[in-house]
């Protein structure tokens, strides 16, 4: 299983043509305190850059990005349910959606681990 990062503060773990996404543990801490969390609908396209999900905290909302093309194959009905986990488990339980890669050629733009720290330093 490969990690990989964008610059806007999501994760990419990639399995097979499946990755799944979430956001930063950087990026919760920038939130704060997360209160609500929308997601995309299964079956939805998604293009490299489009605005998926959109996380709220008592500080800000925030648009949550499709790092890659792809289709939802599914999603995390966990943290619409208990916000809080965002915070609590950002880079685990609380992933956000899962796409089915639609071109793999678009992985080569993202950042490894020692990259998004560098990024974020």
């Amino acid at each position: 299983m490969t990690t990989l990062y964008t610059s806007d503060h999501e994760w990419l773990s990639i399995e097979g043509d499946v990755a799944t996404i979430g956001i930063t543990d950087f990026a919760q801490a920038q939130l704060g305190d997360v209160v609500f969390v929308e997601l995309p609908q299964v079956g939805r396209a998604l293009k490299k850059t489009e605005a998926a999900a959109v996380v709220e905290s008592v500080k800000a909302a925030s648009d949550v990005y499709a790092p890659i093309t792809g289709e939802v194959v599914e999603v995390n009905q966990a943290i619409v349910d208990e916000p809080a986990l965002v915070n609590t488990d950002a880079g685990g339980k609380a992933w956000f959606f899962k796409l089915k890669i639609a071109d793999k050629s678009e992985l080569g733009g993202l950042m490894d681990e020692a990259a998004y720290k560098a990024h974020t330093a």
